[in-house]
């Protein structure tokens, strides 16, 4: 009897853990298991399938914390995991594909450049960690980014290799200095100080403006599967042209009288 009213506080201690908490994790580690095997496939020079598998894990990555927000299931656990996982995914991962894919002729400087990137990445990550913890920051600068986020990182270092899979050069080492600079700018912009447009904060839409954004939503899907590099050569296109018009609306209104 003794030993098992002993055991009991330990019974109590180990409590069942909802499903809730388990769904969002499960995205992250098979958003983790795509980053991974995008690395396998750029070793073995399959690069078609290592940038679509980088893509995968964007969508996951874009998933797991919004499910976890609809769930209410999110966790410091979560967090740290999703954390990491995005480093491997937007920061290891897209600079192996670079480096095998675009500058390995360059040796030993077309590395450093890919290792910019990576600790680009890692750094970012680190400073947005930190700053989920600032008290004062004013709540309408939830809407923005600090630099730009590490899954638009790799969405744009690796659209050098869009272009090469679109036919506008047969081999992106042909270009490796000048993607060697543009892999710089992107390392640059993580760290940097702009703001990016987050699009967190939107969570609910005018009832009028559902059906248009279903059907734009779904013929952008349509065009992802049927025209992928198109597809993103575009996204990332949009997404630099984004960037001066969020830096400008940030401006606007953190000098605004109201901004809180």
């Amino acid at each position: 009897m003794a030993d098992e009213a002993s055991k009991e506080p330990d019974r109590r201690r180990f409590r069942p853990v909802p499903v809730r908490y388990l769904l969002p994790n499960l995205l992250t580690l098979l958003a983790l298991c795509s980053g991974i095997t995008a690395i396998r496939f750029a070793v073995e020079n399959r690069y078609e399938i290592a940038v679509s598998a980088i893509i995968l894990a964007i969508v996951l990555d874009a998933m797991d914390g919004r499910l976890a927000r609809y769930l209410n299931g999110t966790s410091r656990f979560g967090a740290e995991l999703d954390s990491l996982a995005d480093f491997v995914n937007f920061g290891v991962a897209p600079a192996l594909i670079m480096y095998f894919g675009a500058l390995s002729n360059l040796k030993t400087f077309g590395w450093v450049v890919c290792l910019m990137l990576a600790i680009g990445a890692a750094l970012r990550l680190a400073r947005f960690n930190v700053a989920l913890d600032d008290p004062n920051k004013p709540s309408w600068a939830a809407g923005y980014f600090t630099g730009i986020p590490a899954p638009a990182g790799a969405l744009l270092a690796l659209s050098p290799l869009y272009y090469q899979f679109l036919g506008l050069y047969a081999d992106a080492h042909e270009h490796a200095k000048f993607i060697a600079g543009f892999l710089v700018v992107i390392a640059i912009l993580m760290i940097s100080r702009v703001p990016t447009f987050s699009g967190k904060t939107l969570t609910r839409v005018p009832r009028e403006a559902v059906l248009p954004i279903l059907a734009a939503m779904a013929l952008g899907v349509l065009f992802l599967i049927s025209f992928p590099w198109e597809s993103l050569a575009l996204v990332a296109a949009l997404y630099f042209a984004l960037i001066p018009i969020s830096f400008l609306s940030y401006r606007k209104r953190k000098k605004a009288p109201k901004a809180v």
